[in-house]
Order: C-alpha cells, then structure tokens, then sequence
C-alpha cells in the first residue's frame, strides 16, 4: 500500500484526497470541486486506478482572466493497493467529492489439491 500513500502525496498541490483502510475494503477520498458524476470516468487497468475529471467554469461577462489557476481537467494514475481488487468497486460524487470503494481480495481457504496418477 506505500505504492499508493507515495502517489497520493505526488498529486497536484490543489488535490487533496484520504486514504482510508478497514478490514475489508479502502476508501479513497478525492476532492473534485466543480466535478460532477458525469464528468468523472475512473477505471482500472493493470493493478493501477486511473482518473479523469472535468469540471466547467463559467466566465463572468465583461470579465477575463487575469490569472488562471484552477485547471479544467484532473488526470491522476494511482496504484492500486496490492490486495485490493476492482472487482465489486463502487463510487459516489457528492458536492465535488469522489468516494471510491476498493473492497480487498477475499483470503483463499486453504485446500488440498488431489494427485492422480496418469
């Protein structure tokens, strides 16, 4: 999991996200402000979480910009803890705040595997 604490603290200065872990699952706590539901897309792909999210600014008439420092889009790349699974992740945006489930790979119960000759 230190994969993940690392890239975490590697994200842009004006992304702030939590780690959170239980027996079961991790929580990962992403704020998006201005990022909706529909413009978040987060997959996973080879052990590693990717996100992408848009946000729309509205320019007020008669108005430019004189310094521009709220990007439009947020693209961030995170491993993925090693036994988490995206399988049975779920995700939820509230108020520009992204709370993604990572449920954590099930302990395999010991078995014997049977032998025979051939």
């Amino acid at each position: 999991m230190s994969a993940l604490r690392d890239a975490l603290r590697d994200l842009p200065e004006a992304v702030f996200a939590d780690l959170l872990e239980s027996e079961d699952a991790y929580l990962l706590v992403v704020d998006l402000p201005g990022a909706t539901a529909e413009t978040v897309d987060i997959r996973i792909e080879k052990g590693r979480l990717h996100i992408e999210a848009r946000r729309e600014k509205a320019l007020p008439e008669s108005f430019d910009y004189v310094r521009e420092d709220r990007p439009l889009f947020l693209d961030a790349e995170l491993p993925l803890p090693p036994d988490a699974t995206g399988a049975g992740a779920e995700g939820e945006m509230e108020r520009g705040v992204l709370e993604l489930h990572l449920p954590k790979y099930e302990a395999a119960p010991e078995q014997s595997i049977p032998i025979e000759d051939a």
